[in-house]
């Protein structure tokens, strides 16, 4: 993980204007071997599309996404200019943090800056900085906050000493993770210090991990101890444990701590007087206390003419003032939770009472029982009956569809949908459409922000989240049903569900999932009108259980914390699965509505290349899932050490494992990764970028992007324009069709327009000039689609006359793979895509929530048409390659070589474990193993075969 570090800090730099600064920024990564001149370059291109001011003081200026070929290594430079420097959008400048990134690994300094905009006087620190470790220190993430709760306190110890009550408040805090054993050794061998009232002390920073308070009551009386407070300390994160403890001394009352129960004991440790009249009441607001109804609960507070107190029941939280709105806010006080208010005085009855009796009130929101179940979606806002779920059985494997690949094991965090209650109706048109309209803008602005501190292909799709947002037609549909009488929610919501249903309905999975973005969208505007925030997750490791998750969510996540996602519904093609891919974060997608049962903090295993969830393993289950763990650490260390080396079996026969793009602007890290060719270009990202058919240029411009990353040898396999009925373009209208997926599409859709075929074959060959260039044509299903195709290619090549180049066509129609020998006859090479082909084979649709997971292209009526594909190519000298995500499963790499293969093509991260998968395998053990694949009777049994050999 890429992170802050004091030898990457420059002192004390000065600047005549933000272009010098920015220059020196530049050289400082070219100094640090990090970049090549041209980086610098893109450093300006970035600034010129927006500014990358973050906040307090800094500017994070980094390249953009085509300048990731002049990155030698990711890393970081921080410049600090003591007196400042204007940046060209009018904020002062003290610090420039200029990352040279490879690919996403920057996020985590990103998302650590954001800790430290909202600190008052950071800019003013760090421009008088003189030492680089002080620098660092100032943009580190927040303290960690100090715990004391009922868990840390240990009552009715049956000790005889002082050191026995020493040795159970440490060993207590070592159960709870917040200490070592160097702690406890430390605090055993020390003397405890008095504080008076037969209270006691011992205190260390040895070994800590978490700041603590513990305490250790006696059953029995102990000679003049009444208890022994334990303190972990780290940095200055402690000190509020140590005020709250001084305030109970004050009081004089210590002695008597040991004859409180725990809920009283936490109150006086909290800040709540012996003497103060205090009130317990649940939360019953749907989304617990957010600005709307905290802001009342303040009024409240302020109209009781005394000072009222209020914390949360749950944990050692300090008492707060309840008129103060951020700290009101602060307690995150959620349904379900008590609350505790104190006052002290006269009146102060009264005053508590009023409190309970506002929050019972529901603050100005409708609230239900706590015992009543709501489903609250934000399409239907009104409460409905549910059927309970069921959550999966314990060390029972449940398997859905992978999305990102690689394996976790770590604690549950089930994020339940928000719930957003809101009036459906409104009559003040005019206050209702301004609403919205802040509401849209503030949603603009936090889109901006995570923008900013995304980068990657997380910043490229929530910059389509952005265009969503400024849809005219879409604020015009809410326009339309606020005037028909919606308020701004009811409106807003009613548009975004049509147009969501709308692409829902497609056929095109691709397509269809878009619908979530839409919908993540809409419920980002819809939070800011309700004050409905998503819960925050534990500040521990875990795996994230979701309905759903969106890309905005996504683009939060903190990658040091994320083990894995699974998801009860999506497909892994959707955005969330794509970002994740981005992030590296395994995950498993459309588990079903089970898992939203599952109990938090439960442990589970995640298996993102099988889709495989385990909840609540085993210990011998969970033990060897934890080696397989490491054991796929080592090797993806050691196969991307080796990457650039060729995939050759152990007894000397090599497999090509080439990269899959969606945009030729990723073929440079494709070959950053070692990639030996690009097997599959999905040339469609050309034409979906624009409002028209793009030129002749406009497509060599784009392709020769990829030429160029790939050099002179490494070949580029493009498919021509896959579009039609499923994945439809605006410029070329195709008529509604009851099964887009088996209609007018592919070769079949482009043959009606062969102009916009014939310009893109031209641009190709053009942009290939002397390089390798393979071009292949979409769903063909025989022969004569082929030669219809070929007709077109042949009349260009003989204008362009490309030096290097070879047509062919992809295998993903069960017909085609039958007739694949009638076809070797014309064809150069056949490319196999295996998720196409198995959904056709055995008629399943790959995105379906229910039947998706059977959708595997082990099974053995795919392998058989894989076989008859690569004897057919084989038996004409054609090479056959692989661009589906059957390529790069582990299990299926054995069998594809072993039916013949010769190329593998695969996303770019998967390409260094391929490679080293192939090297560990044998070509005649491969052959061996394909025969008794093609034995077995399902996909199923396949994968035990396979499993029962690991």
């Amino acid at each position: 993980m890429l992170t802050l570090q004091s030898d990457a800090v420059l002192l004390d730099h000065h600047a005549s204007d933000w272009r010098d600064a920015l220059n020196q920024a530049g050289q400082a990564l070219m100094e640090g071997g990090l970049a090549r001149e041209g980086y610098r370059d893109a450093l300006f291109e970035r600034e010129q599309q927006a500014s990358t001011w973050l906040g307090n003081g800094i500017v994070i200026p980094h390249g953009t996404q085509k300048s990731r070929e002049h990155v030698l290594a990711t890393g970081v430079r921080l410049l600090q200019f003591p007196q400042g420097v204007e940046w060209h959008d009018g904020n002062r400048v003290h610090l420039i943090i200029t990352i040279a990134a490879q690919s996403d690994e920057h996020l985590d300094i990103l998302r650590q800056l954001t800790h430290v905009l909202d600190r008052e006087g950071v800019s003013e620190k760090l421009a008088r900085a003189d030492d680089a470790e002080e620098v660092v220190r100032l943009l580190s993430k927040a303290p960690v906050t100090a715990r004391l709760d009922g868990d840390t306190i240990v009552q009715g110890v049956p000790a005889r000493s002082a050191l026995e009550l020493t040795a159970a408040a440490a060993a207590r805090l070592e159960q709870l993770g917040c200490v070592d054993r160097r702690f406890v050794a430390d605090i055993l061998a020390q003397q405890a210090i008095s504080l008076g009232q037969q209270l006691w002390l011992v205190r260390s920073a040895t070994g800590v991990t978490q700041p603590a308070l513990g305490l250790a009551l006696p059953q029995a009386h102990v000679d003049g101890v009444a208890g022994i407070f334990c303190l972990a300390e780290s940095g200055n994160a402690h000190d509020v444990l140590l005020d709250r403890l001084v305030k109970v001394l004050e009081e004089g009352k210590g002695e008597e701590l040991a004859r409180l129960g725990r809920d009283a004991l936490l109150a006086r440790l909290s800040g709540e007087s012996a003497s103060a009249e205090t009130v317990r009441v649940r939360v019953r607001n749907a989304h617990g206390l957010h600005a709307r109804p905290a802001k009342q609960l303040v009024q409240v507070a302020r109209a009781q003419g005394m000072p009222v107190r209020v914390r949360l029941a749950e944990g050692g939280n300090e008492a707060v003032s309840a008129a103060s709105l951020t700290k009101v806010i602060g307690l995150g006080a959620r349904r379900g939770q008590m609350l505790i208010f104190s006052a002290e005085g006269a009146g102060a009855r009264e005053a508590v009472e009023a409190m309970a009796e506002a929050l019972r009130g529901g603050l100005g929101e409708e609230v239900t029982p706590l015992g009543e179940t709501s489903d609250a979606r934000p399409s239907r806002n009104r409460q409905t009956p549910r059927e309970p779920v069921v959550a999966p059985a314990a060390d029972t494997p449940l398997t859905a569809v992978p999305a990102s690949p690689g394996m976790a094991i770590a604690p549950v965090f089930v994020m339940r949908p928000p719930e957003f209650h809101y009036e459906e109706t409104a009559s003040d048109r005019e206050v209702q459409k301004t609403r919205l309209g802040e509401a849209i803008k503030e949603a603009e602005q936090q889109l901006e922000e995570m923008i900013r501190a995304a980068g990657g292909e997380v910043a490229e799709i929530l910059s389509m989240h952005e265009e969503m947002l400024g849809d005219p037609e879409l604020r015009e549909a809410a326009y339309e049903a606020i005037n028909e009488g919606k308020s701004a929610e009811g409106g807003w919501w009613r548009a975004i569900d049509v147009a969501a249903r709308a692409q829902e309905a497609l056929a095109d999975r691709l397509l269809a999932e878009r619908a979530a973005d839409l919908r993540d969208v809409g419920r980002r505007v819809l939070g800011n009108l309700c004050g409905v925030k998503m819960p925050d997750p534990p500040t521990h490791p875990y795996i994230l259980v979701t309905d759903d998750v969106g890309p905005s969510d996504v683009a939060r996540l903190d990658t040091s914390r994320v083990r894995g996602i699974l998801t009860a519904r999506g497909g892994a093609t959707s955005h969330s699965a794509i970002l994740a891919r981005a992030l590296g974060i395994p995950a498993v997608v459309g588990a079903g509505e089970a898992i939203m049962a599952l109990e938090n903090g439960i442990d589970m295993i995640l298996d993102g290349e099988r889709g495989r969830v385990i909840p609540a393993p085993d210990p011998e289950r969970r033990a060897r899932t934890e080696l397989s763990i490491r054991e796929r650490e080592i090797r993806e260390r050691e196969a991307f050490e080796v990457r650039f080396e060729p995939a050759v079996t152990l007894d000397g026969h090599r497999v090509e494992v080439a990269a899959n793009l969606g945009n030729t602007a990723h073929a440079a890290d494709a070959v950053e990764r070692g990639a030996e060719a690009v097997g599959l270009l999905r040339t469609e990202f050309v034409f979906m970028a624009h409002p028209q058919a793009p030129d002749l240029d406009t497509q060599i411009v784009e392709y020769r992007q990829a030429f160029d990353a790939l050099g002179p040898d490494r070949a580029l396999v493009a498919r021509t324009l896959d579009v039609g009925g499923d994945k439809p373009l605006d410029y070329w209208p195709v008529p509604a069709e009851d099964n887009p997926f088996l209609g007018l599409r592919g070769i079949r859709l482009a043959l009606t327009r062969p102009d916009v075929l014939e310009t893109q074959i031209r641009a190709l060959l053009m942009a290939a000039g002397d390089r390798p260039l393979r071009v292949m044509f979409p769903m063909v299903k025989d022969v004569e689609e082929f030669h219809a195709g070929k007709a077109i290619f042949d009349r260009v090549q003989a204008e362009v006359k490309a030096s290097d180049v070879q047509l062919g066509v992809m295998i993903e129609i069960p017909s085609c793979a039958l007739l694949a020998p009638s076809l070797a006859e014309h064809v150069d090479f056949f490319s196999i895509g295996t998720n196409d082909l198995t959904q056709y084979t055995l008629a399943i649709d790959r995105g379906h929530s229910r039947l998706s997971a059977q959708a595997d292209g082990l099974h053995p009526a795919v392998l058989r048409l894989i076989q008859m594909t690569v004897e057919a190519a084989h038996a004409k000298g054609r090479w056959v390659g692989v661009c589906g995500e059957l390529g790069s499963d582990p299990q299926a790499i054995g069998v594809l070589m072993g039916l013949g293969v010769d190329e593998l093509s695969v996303s770019s991260r998967q390409i260094p474990l391929v490679k080293q998968r192939i090297r560990s395998l044998n070509l005649e053990d491969s052959r061996a193993l394909a025969l008794r694949a093609l034995a077995c009777p399902t996909a199923v049994e396949v994968r035990a075969m396979l499993e029962s050999l690991t």
